[in-house]
């Protein structure tokens, strides 16, 4: 299914139609094909890629601007595994997304040492992603008495969801990657949390 959301099928079928009805086509429309032949191109490159990510990025207000006082629940979503994991401490099963969301969590619960830091994230597997994760922070020093973690969820959506049940303060300071973070705090603010 992920190949009809490619900029590389859509600019492969323009040129197919493009070659098979040149001759049939009117002026503008070779014209709007050719322009949007040369969008999905450009939308292919590094400069493309990065101005698209850009702009979703950039629909995120900066961290800065957390009013006072600082929220002391942090929350960690987690990003997913590469495989199954052996056991809870085989880091090498987690999506690299994970590490410098692990990181982040463990940088802000040093700034803030009475935080409590919350990974979510349950997976497909026995062992959830939440499990491997807390085991990681607390290889960066996070004291298992500071970690808690939500291991049922398997979404962004029922990662909220599942928090909200668990009774976490509305606010919190929400951990993800850059280009999944507007998406996860639709989900947060729908649940009812100021991330």
């Amino acid at each position: 299914m992920h190949f009809l959301f490619s900029p590389l099928t859509w600019a492969l079928l323009y040129a197919v139609i493009l070659a098979l009805g040149w001759l049939r086509l009117s002026r503008l429309w070779r014209a709007a094909l050719m322009i949007f032949e040369c969008v999905l191109i450009i939308s292919m490159t590094p400069l493309g890629a990065n101005a698209l990510v850009w702009l979703v990025e950039s629909r995120v207000r900066p961290t800065d601007a957390c009013a006072l006082p600082v929220p002391t629940t942090i929350v960690v979503l987690a990003a997913g595994f590469d495989h199954e994991p052996a056991n809870t401490h085989d880091f090498s099963a987690l999506d690299a997304d994970n590490f410098s969301r692990a990181i982040s969590g463990a940088a802000m619960w040093r700034g803030t040492p009475d935080a409590t830091l919350v990974i979510a994230g349950g997976g497909p597997y026995p062992i959830s992603e939440s499990i491997v994760l807390r085991e990681f922070v607390q290889q960066l020093g996070v004291p298992e008495r500071s970690v808690r973690v939500e291991s049922r969820s398997r979404t962004t959506w029922e990662n909220a969801s599942e928090l909200r049940a668990m009774g976490l303060p509305a606010r919190i300071r929400l951990v993800s990657s850059a280009l999944h973070l507007p998406r996860a705090l639709v989900a947060f603010q729908a649940a009812g949390f100021d991330a």
